[in-house]
């Protein structure tokens, strides 16, 4: 036992003695090289403090960005504001030779074109996402999950002029007949069918917002764990049980924000819109026929302003888009919020 006691591990203080080679005063503890060279670069409190209100800064600039947006937005629209107040958001006129302008008609625009395209997206997206992460061979993963995000590259003036020069001749002669015999009886597919309208910006919007709900939705798929797809699959589940209570109930959270950075692109695209939608300022029931969004008059007219009433409506309704993004954003995040209660997803 004594020799046991003889050859036992010796304490910090005598290995920092032992490798010093100079014995250390007991109830002293030997301060390491790296602490030594620590302190040796004198106190880092002062650039702690630095860092800190560095990073402040860096999340306050956020809402400054914001703040210094809306309130020149509203500077510049001050005119439009004070003649027509808040019915300027629910006047359907737009006649800048009497003066009397109105932004309804941009807002339904926008907001039609926007709904087509995420019916059209959403279901798309989710699925070309399970297949990737879930069914797709190995060796097709790659080239379709680079396919997908190549979309996300494409500039917004090229699926413009595809649209014009393919999707709408597609349209208008084989697609939009058939949904006008079909469902023309609830008036969403009614007459006129000129191939440009609210249809066909929803379709373009549609794909091109694709990749960025898609390459979202499967990276939230492949980060749920694989011990959920066992689990369920261990209960005697089918393989389409197993993708929807394992994988998609547990990635509804990230899906659900993936389609609102969707909606968001959406509702801000201005190009490939102004190209098929038509720029007409009606409110008609029917996708089929023209239309006119926000962005799309703004980007059309806004060089075109010839007194300071014309521009500051413009300016206000750069003021309204801003409006609509943030309340669409709101309501998605309170839908979030009632689909999760602030819950971790579980399977059940």
């Amino acid at each position: 036992m004594e020799k046991l006691k003889d050859t036992s591990v010796a304490s910090p203080q005598e290995t920092a003695a032992t490798h010093s080679g100079a014995s250390t005063p007991q109830g002293v503890v030997d301060v390491s090289s790296v602490r030594k060279f620590l302190m040796a670069r004198g106190n880092s409190a002062v650039a702690d403090r630095g860092f800190r209100w560095l990073m402040i800064a860096c999340a306050m600039s956020i809402f400054a960005i914001v703040a210094l947006i809306a309130s020149e937005l509203i500077a510049r629209s001050q005119l439009s504001i004070a003649k027509f107040g808040i019915g300027f958001f629910f006047k359907q006129a737009w006649n800048p030779v009497t003066g009397d302008y109105g932004a309804l008609t941009f807002i339904y625009g926008t907001l039609a074109s926007s709904i087509v395209a995420l019916i059209i997206a959403v279901p798309l997206s989710i699925g070309v996402s399970v297949f990737i992460t879930e069914m797709s061979p190995k060796f097709l993963r790659g080239p379709l999950s680079f396919l997908t995000e190549l979309l996300a590259a494409i500039p917004s003036v090229v699926y413009g002029l595809w649209a014009v020069f393919v999707l709408v001749p597609i349209l208008r002669d084989d697609v939009n007949p058939v949904l006008m015999k079909t469902l023309g009886w609830t008036g969403f597919f009614a007459p006129p069918n000129f191939g440009q309208g609210v249809m066909t910006a929803g379709v373009i919007l549609a794909i091109m917002i694709l990749p960025i709900i898609s390459s979202l939705t499967r990276e939230v798929m492949t980060a749920v764990p694989g011990s959920q797809r066992e689990a369920v699959l261990a209960l005697g589940a089918t393989r389409w049980e197993m993708i929807r209570m394992g994988v998609l109930r547990n990635a509804r959270i990230g899906i659900v924000g993936s389609i609102i950075l969707g909606l968001g692109r959406a509702l801000g695209e201005t190009m490939a819109v102004t190209m098929v939608i038509g720029n007409r300022p009606e409110i008609v029931k029917s996708l089929l026929a023209p239309g006119y969004s926000m962005a799309s008059v703004i980007a059309n007219e806004f060089t075109e302003a010839s007194d300071s009433l014309y521009l500051s409506a413009l300016v206000e309704i750069g003021l309204a888009l801003f409006l609509v993004t943030i309340i669409v954003n709101g309501l998605a995040r309170l839908l979030v919020w009632a689909v999760t209660r602030g819950a971790s997803a579980r399977v059940a």
